[in-house]
C-alpha cells in the first residue's frame, strides 16, 4: 500500500502557523491537523483573554482546516487538548461538547506550563475521510 503525504500550507480562514509546520497534512484516509492556538486568521493576533473566548477562537480554528480539507468536526477520530490550568476543564468541555454535538471522538486533555504566544488552551485533532 502506497502512503500519499499532502501538506496544506495556505487554508482559507486559518491562521498562518507560528512555526516551520502545516496546519493539516493527509496520510491515506487520515487528515492529522497541527495544534490550533487562539490566533485570529486576518491579524495573526492573540483572541481574547478569558478560557471562553480562546476555546471558541480555537475550534473556529479547527473547523476552518477541517473545512478546507473537506471535512467537519463529524470526521474527527481523535482531539488532544492542552491547557495551562486545568480549573478551565469543564468550560473548555462545555464548549467543545457544544461544537461537536453527539459526536464524541476519542480525546485526552492535559495540563502544561505554557503554550505559544501565552496562549490558555491549544488543540489538535486527526480526522478520517469516509
Amino acid at each position: 500500500m502506497s502512503k500519499q503525504i499532502t501538506c496544506h500550507t495556505d487554508l482559507a480562514g486559518v491562521p498562518q502557523a507560528v512555526g516551520p509546520y502545516s496546519p493539516a497534512v493527509s496520510v491515506d484516509n487520515f487528515v492529522f491537523l497541527s495544534g490550533q492556538v487562539p490566533l485570529d486568521p486576518e491579524s495573526g493576533s492573540l483572541v481574547g483573554t478569558d478560557i471562553s473566548e480562546q476555546t471558541k477562537q480555537v475550534l473556529n480554528n479547527l473547523q476552518a482546516v477541517l473545512n478546507g480539507v473537506g471535512l467537519s468536526f463529524k470526521d474527527v477520530v481523535k482531539t488532544t487538548i492542552f491547557l495551562t490550568d486545568l480549573s478551565h476543564f469543564q468550560t473548555v468541555n462545555a464548549l467543545y461538547e457544544h461544537s461537536l454535538g453527539e459526536h464524541k471522538p476519542a480525546r485526552s486533555t492535559i495540563e502544561v506550563s505554557g503554550l505559544p504566544l501565552g496562549a490558555l488552551v491549544e488543540m489538535e485533532m486527526i480526522a478520517k475521510r469516509s
